[in-house]
């Protein structure tokens, strides 16, 4: 089997159903998936044989049973190959290489000139993360399936005009022969990646906030990620700012106002303590948590702001949950007063912080692309929350 074969693969339902369960748990046993499906002896192994001709599995171990029988582990085989996750952020690349079932083959990150927006020097990291994670030995002869780059843009097949600089980003990548490219906005990705990983997991409605340099809402409604009708959805940068009498509002005005670019400059020109002014975000939160008053009068002052945003997504969406990440938003001093403004002006609605690391939107990515990467192999879907 190679690289160009046609796809979907033309598989009995039987195999299908086998694949799926070992993408879902990485490696199993014939008794165990033959228990956990409900086939028979003869029909577990005919999938088993169907899938190991195409070098979808293989044997990859063995363990002992109860009554100590051994009996042989199936993994998934070399042909099924890996796919890449990139997150495209304004302030660094990370990117990741993982096979279908979630095994990390390699991971890269790369610096960016600070420019709040997808530039040239963006799409060149992109070329390079992906060219190193292509050549690395843990992904040698093994064929790539699918890449899914997460952008801080809106990702829009009816208005690519909303979408600055993302053709720089596709023309980075380029065409690749039997590869699925994958576009989704960065913040949908995060969510994607706290309802798979994260806090929200098991949770079929929530909304994912981001605050940091730039703020966003990622939406999942019944189990999936809700895009709207231009794949616009959760762009709270879009909503009116500011209000009030003789104010016009201005485009991505709640943005310039939430980031926290702007809160530092707030917090520099307004700082009333002995010692200096912090110099980001961090440095506030973190004398903040040290009982500096000056500090956490802004840091409360910031979160009462934040709630006014979650405020919005609630009376809109009612989503029963929002996780509050970014550099900013995953600060766990925010989520009482957070809670509280939305409690105050819309209604009570729980807030957590995500337990993700940094790494979260590129797992996110990781995810969309191998959702693909199944879909394109067999015609079908393994997992419920494709984009």
């Amino acid at each position: 089997m190679t690289q160009n074969a046609n796809y979907p693969l033309t598989l009995t339902d039987s195999a299908r159903a086998v694949f799926h369960r070992i993408v879902q748990v990485g490696q199993a046993t014939r008794p165990m998936l033959s228990s956990e499906l409900d086939f028979s002896k003869p029909t577990m192994s005919a999938a088993i044989t169907e899938l190991s001709n195409l070098g979808l599995v293989q044997p990859t171990g063995t363990t002992q049973g109860a009554t100590g029988r051994t009996a042989t582990l199936y993994g998934l085989g070399q042909e099924v190959g890996y796919v890449i996750g990139v997150d495209a952020g304004v302030t660094q690349v990370r990117a990741i290489a993982q096979t279908l079932d979630g095994t990390i083959l390699a991971e890269v990150e790369k610096s960016l000139p600070p420019a709040g927006r997808l530039t040239r020097d963006t799409g060149k990291a992109v070329q390079e993360v992906l060219q190193q994670l292509r050549q690395s030995d843990s992904t040698a002869n093994r064929p790539l399936r699918a890449i899914s780059l997460a952008v801080p843009v809106i990702v829009s097949e009816n208005h690519p005009e909303l979408a600055s600089g993302l053709e720089e980003i596709k023309a980075s990548i380029g065409d690749i022969e039997g590869v699925e490219i994958v576009l989704e906005n960065n913040v949908n990705c995060a969510a994607i990646a706290e309802l798979d990983f994260g806090a929200a997991k098991g949770r079929q409605s929530f909304a994912f906030l981001q605050i940091g340099v730039n703020i966003g809402l990622g939406l999942i409604h019944e189990g999936r990620l809700f895009r709207g009708a231009n794949g616009a959805a959760g762009e709270v940068t879009r909503l009116p700012f500011p209000w009030g009498k003789n104010v016009r509002p201005q485009p991505r005005g709640l943005e310039n106002y939430i980031s926290s670019l702007s809160l530092m400059e707030r917090v520099k020109e307004d700082w009333k303590d002995a010692g200096p002014a912090p110099e980001n975000a961090r440095e506030l939160f973190q004398l903040a948590e040290e009982g500096s008053k000056a500090a956490l009068r802004h840091v409360q002052k910031h979160a009462h702001d934040i709630g006014l945003v979650a405020a919005s997504a609630v009376g809109i969406c009612d989503p029963g949950l929002i996780v509050l990440g970014g550099g900013v938003g995953q600060n766990k001093l925010l989520v009482p007063i957070v809670e509280e403004v939305v409690a105050d002006l819309a209604w009570p609605t729980e807030v957590i912080t995500t337990e993700l690391p940094v790494n979260g939107t590129v797992l996110g990515a990781s995810q969309l692309a191998m959702r693909r990467a199944v879909r394109m192999l067999t015609g079908n879907e393994h997992l419920p929350h494709s984009n």
